[in-house]
């Protein structure tokens, strides 16, 4: 199994930056992909940005230039850096990891908990 531990979140004013991190422990062989997502009341998850094993990310239109995603892989650890916050980023905050471990070899997608990032005056 894989476990997942977010940290990061909380209320923010707009404009301000927050960093999300999210470390993945367990029985892992590799990491192919790790990713954030979000999903905001009334709405679905949505992608935010995604980090794979060589490094390559793509980003969510909406957070181009705002959000940088960056990865330890020492540590199996994502980080999201979130500038230039607005009150429509407001959502739980998702990540997952893409891995395969000593259990279940096939790559499977692992989720945690969920952190709550709140932009509001």
């Amino acid at each position: 199994q894989v476990q997942l531990v977010e940290s990061g979140g909380g209320l923010v004013q707009p404009g301000g930056s927050l960093r999300l991190s999210c470390a993945a422990s367990g029985s892992i062989l590799s990491v192919s992909a790790m990713a954030w997502y979000r999903q905001a009341p009334g709405k679905q998850r949505e992608l935010v940005a995604r980090i794979i094993w060589n490094g390559n990310t793509n980003y969510a239109d909406s957070v181009k230039g705002r959000f940088t995603i960056s990865r330890d892989n020492t540590k199996n650890t994502v980080f999201l850096q979130m500038n230039s916050l607005k009150p429509e980023d407001t959502a739980v905050y998702y990540c997952n990891v893409d891995a395969s471990t000593e259990v279940v070899i096939t790559t499977t997608r692992y989720w945690g908990q969920g952190t709550q990032v709140t932009v509001s005056s």
